[in-house]
């Protein structure tokens, strides 16, 4: 028996991860992949029966799992993001939340004949959608800033209003159909359910501030000091009200990612490694209950279904949450295009489909297919046309500028510095806290935190950047922000400095050989002695008297073209890139001042350091 336990469990967590590492492999929302392999570990083969595995266990370990998943996803919401769409945020989970709800109950009594009850649970587990599933949409299409913000945030804080709608439909109805539901019982529950998971999770989080800003926990335990305050806070939020958990947990991870106290990159990491692993495990488990026999009743009914909630109710439910708003045509008609179902929707509807099947409820078994079939249809449309309309919309810039830079030390600052002068945008990103700190007081825009990290590249206007430098001197480092960014900007367009190469695989150096920065001979360290012996950075006009040969002449070949710019376009030089720019062109490098004469045209910034 032990040893059945140990091998249900280990396929588990191999088969999770499995699927995950597909779907990044076959560049698919990892949710399908994982579905598909629960259901073919379960009901198609029988290798995997969660209930039989787990026991009492499973339903308790699902919601703490995503009370933490969620409490990952708060981690990501920073307040500046939301500035200027607060209101349609607010709106989007409320109104829109209600008009999602009554909508989907009307088309599941009409579409399927449910009942009425059965038809407002439905609606109400369908009302969430889920940050498992759109972050990384959003990640990979990269729209405006503004509806990035909406989605993400929405995607966030739905999911509890959702959970808690559904648990307060079931309390109020129970198994008496006749029963009307009282809608000023369930608002007054929300409301409720609402306020005491966000009190709790505010205090958790200031209870959690304090021993780590006064050093009473030692940085290798704050990850697991975190996790126990994030599971306690659930646990007693749920004490204090039933299912108010969820919002405690998702309010806690807002408050400690907007709070200045205390630097939490290192918990954020975690719990994103975290986050992964406790998604690929529900995943498998849920969608391994389902039975086959369930889908048997559903037919064309549930195209119907689908339809209906993609092209009626999302579309009026976002019409009427902007319609005050400073929104434009485009950015509506995007946001009406994506609210793709995630774990909650599925996690809620396994669990009350279990309670209404233990009850006796006849019916109760079609929750949980047409929740999954949801769910995959969802995930399905969105994937293949979100990113092909938010470029017809124009809501994707086709050449950004922008330019992300790995490493905030001080001469990748005086690089910065000298894009922005010549009108780019640039952000630096370092896991240094001085680094950042001195890049901001120099007037930089920088991150703190890993770029390996998705919840540092999910803060990034990524739709504004539209190339990598990679400038550390780990070149491991470097080649890895190579691999990790590819997704999301274009291959020509990543740089990274290459130094020692010696013990890396073969895809990191072939990463490191393809996209060199400047040359392999020309490292970290190569540059690092030249700023410190004296080395400027240089913006030099190219014109019909002063030519590159000239330039070549004047400073000879130890100077490095960095950067040519052309009609208001960045061109980064790189280590297998010809150089020859044009007249009407400004060159920017690195060069060694020597005193002579030159017939160079006076021109503004020299920069040193």
């Amino acid at each position: 028996m032990n040893e059945h336990v140990i091998v249900g469990i280990g396929s588990i967590v191999v088969l999770g991860i499995g699927a995950q590492w597909i779907g990044w492999r076959l560049k698919l929302p990892a949710i399908l992949p994982l579905l598909i392999t629960g259901f073919i570990a379960g009901p198609v083969t029988g290798f995997l029966n969660p209930d039989e595995l787990l026991g009492d266990l499973l339903f308790p370990v699902v919601s703490i799992s995503v009370a933490v998943i969620l409490f990952e996803g708060g981690l990501s919401l920073k307040r500046e993001d939301v500035a200027g769409v607060r209101s349609v945020v607010q709106l989007l989970i409320t109104v829109g939340a209600l008009i999602t709800w009554l909508g989907t109950w009307a088309a599941a009594y009409f579409i399927f004949g449910l009942d009425s009850f059965l038809a407002s649970l439905l609606g109400a587990i369908l009302v969430v959608s889920g940050p498992t599933v759109v972050l990384p949409l959003l990640r990979f299409i990269r729209p405006v800033n503004r509806v990035r913000s909406i989605l993400q945030w929405e995607g966030i804080l739905v999911d509890p209003v959702g959970a808690t709608l559904a648990v307060l439909v079931l309390g109020a109805v129970g198994t008496d159909v006749t029963r009307p539901l009282a809608f000023p019982t369930i608002v007054l529950g929300i409301g409720l359910t609402l306020l005491v998971g966000g009190a709790v999770g505010l205090l958790g989080a200031a209870a959690l501030v304090i021993p780590f800003q006064r050093n009473w926990v030692p940085e290798y335990l704050h990850t697991a000091v975190t996790l126990l305050f994030v599971i306690t806070a659930f646990m007693a939020s749920n004490a204090i009200r039933a299912e108010s958990g969820l919002m405690a947990a998702t309010v806690m991870g807002i408050v400690l990612a907007n709070q200045k106290r205390v630097n939490i990159q290192h918990i954020v990491s975690f719990k994103e490694e975290l986050g992964v692993l406790l998604l690929s495990v529900l995943f498998i488990v849920l969608s391994a209950r389902v039975n086959l026999s369930d889908f048997e009743g559903i037919g064309w009914e549930a195209t119907l279904f689908l339809g209906v909630m993609i092209l009626v109710i999302r579309p009026l439910a976002v019409w009427v949450s902007t319609i005050r708003s400073n929104l434009n045509w485009k950015e509506r008609v995007f946001l009406a295009w994506l609210a793709p179902r995630g774990i909650v929707a599925a996690s809620v509807a396994s669990l009350f489909a279990l309670e209404l099947h233990e009850l006796g409820y006849e019916g109760a078994d079609v929750l949980l297919p047409i929740t999954f079939l949801v769910v995959v249809g969802t995930v399905t449309v969105y994937a293949l046309t979100a990113g092909p309309l938010a470029r017809l919309l124009g809501l994707v810039r086709s050449n950004p500028q922008g330019t992300l830079i790995i490493g905030a030390h001080g001469w990748a600052r005086e690089i910065a510095t000298v894009l922005k002068t010549s009108g780019f945008e640039t952000v630096l990103v370092d896991t240094n806290g001085s680094n950042v700190r001195a890049a901001e007081l120099e007037g930089l825009t920088a991150v703190h935190g890993s770029i390996l990290s998705e919840d540092v590249v999910d803060q990034l206007p990524l739709s504004r950047f539209g190339r990598m430098m990679a400038l550390t001197s780990n070149s491991e480092l470097n080649a890895l922000a190579g691999l990790t960014m590819r997704d999301v900007i274009d291959d020509e367009n990543l740089h990274m400095l290459a130094s020692k190469m010696d013990g890396l695989s073969d895809v990191r150096k072939q990463m490191l050989q393809k996209h060199c920065l400047f040359g392999i001979d020309k490292g970290f360290n190569y540059l690092e002695d030249m700023f410190e012996d004296g080395g400027m950075i240089k913006i030099t006009p190219i014109t019909e008297t002063y030519t590159y040969t000239d330039f070549q002449i004047q400073y000879g070949p130890d100077a490095i073209p960095m950067f040519v710019v052309e009609n208001d376009e960045l061109h980064v030089i790189g280590g297998n890139t010809a150089v020859s720019p044009q007249v009407g062109h400004n060159l920017i490098s690195l060069v060694q001042l020597k005193p002579q004469p030159t017939k160079q045209p006076e021109y503004e910034p020299m920069l040193s350091k």
